[in-house]
């Protein structure tokens, strides 16, 4: 008990007259990356990349809805003939999407 008086007391309290902690942290999130408005099934795919957009014909005429492609499963995609590779990426950023986390990002045209 004496040893818990002693190093409260002699603890040194920091005050921070800066308005964050660290003020070089902001500087990371100052840039806003532009995003797509309206996201659809080919808008999404494109996000992806990695080769998933050649199959945006097939998932637009079966599923044809983006919100019934945020909650299909890897069965509905492995009986429209998608490779397990692919399944997964358009699984894992579907998941990403419904949290949040993630959104496909305009693609810059080059001139």
């Amino acid at each position: 008990m004496a040893w818990r008086q002693i190093i409260l007391k002699t603890r040194p309290i920091w005050i921070s007259t800066q308005p964050h902690p660290t003020p070089a942290f902001s500087r990371f999130f100052s840039k806003s990356s532009l995003y797509v408005e309206k996201v659809g099934i080919p808008e999404f795919l494109n996000g992806i990349g990695k080769g998933v957009e050649s199959h945006v014909a097939k998932l637009e005429s079966e599923i044809g809805d983006f919100q019934k492609l945020l909650v299909s499963r890897t069965l509905k995609l492995k009986k429209l003939g998608i490779p397990c590779q692919q399944r997964k990426l358009i699984l894992k950023y579907a998941h990403k999407y419904r949290l949040g986390l993630w959104r496909p990002r305009v693609q810059s045209v080059k001139s």
